[in-house]
């Protein structure tokens, strides 16, 4: 049962609510969010709009309840997908209680940082993200640099080793109001089981593809019977489809051996290539992806 302070309710926590990540892409939003939960509940890579959705993280404390959203990397679209993946990010920004900017330590900070910061509230939070990766005075460069967007409250982190995180998080929880939990207590993620093996299965793919290849690839999965997932993977050309299998089907039995160490023992993941011809700009493909 939880203690009760002035004016709580029986079920209130003392910090309760949701914390949206944006940034452009390539910041580090999702490593970040896996490393402030400890476990993954987001795919990762290094090739840019790896994330193509919003994904709910779920900090839990004795007194308090953090939902993170991870969202795509606001970009200048280049393709109807592009388009909606901005749209998804910037509807994160609305209605939740703290967000926070994502930017890298190791870059310049550029126009798409400017303007992604000019969609953001003035009480936003800056999250300098890489710092290991940098100089000291790269950190303190971008600092500088960061302070001049005129938001809230500064932290230079490491989604990689840690550093920063538990005062960043400290902050946050502070600035959360308090309110009931929206998911039970042993949740850490509300993302179903058939999405998240299609993701895992999109994210081997994404570590052993090259060039447009990566952004041309979507996994769906169309059966689930456990021990049996057939997830479905779609590129654009055929070409791509050649790249994708490999030769002698190497790719996508790497990539099949890689997610079934992912998931419980006895799964049986049956991958299945098919083109989808320009499916990133077709409006009909992705309404039916989900996208």
């Amino acid at each position: 049962m939880t203690s009760e302070g002035p004016g709580q309710g029986p079920h209130e926590l003392a910090h309760s609510g949701f914390i949206t990540l944006v940034g452009r892409p390539n910041v580090g939003k999702s490593t970040l969010l896996n490393a402030i939960l400890g476990t993954k509940v987001t795919i990762v890579s290094d090739k840019p709009q790896t994330t193509r959705s919003q994904v709910h993280g779920v900090l839990n404390r004795d007194d308090a309840q953090a939902v993170f959203v991870d969202t795509p990397g606001i970009h200048k679209p280049r393709t109807p997908l592009g388009t909606r993946l901005n749209k998804t990010a910037s509807s994160s920004i609305d209605d939740v209680d703290v967000v926070v900017l994502v930017i890298d330590a190791t870059a310049v900070l550029g126009p798409g940082d400017r303007f992604v910061a000019g969609r953001v509230p003035a009480d936003a939070v800056v999250a300098v993200n890489k710092v290991d990766a940098a100089s000291r005075a790269q950190v303190l460069e971008q600092l500088g640099r960061a302070g001049e967007l005129g938001l809230f409250a500064y932290f230079p982190v490491s989604a990689r080793t840690g550093e920063g995180l538990a005062a960043l998080v400290d902050h946050l929880i502070e600035r959360l109001p308090p309110g009931p939990r929206f998911f039970p207590a042993g949740v850490v993620t509300d993302v179903p089981e058939a999405f998240w093996v299609a993701e895992l299965v999109r994210e081997q793919l994404l570590a052993v593809t090259h060039d447009e290849v990566p952004h041309s690839v979507t996994c769906q999965v169309t059966e689930w019977e456990w021990p049996y997932i057939r997830c479905e993977v779609l590129v654009e050309r055929d070409s791509q489809r050649g790249i994708i299998i490999g030769k002698g089907g190497s790719v996508l039995k790497r990539a099949g051996t890689a997610v079934r160490e992912q998931l419980p023992p006895g799964a049986y993941l049956d991958l299945v290539v098919k083109v989808e011809r320009d499916w990133q700009r077709r409006p009909g493909a992705l309404d039916r992806l989900g996208f």
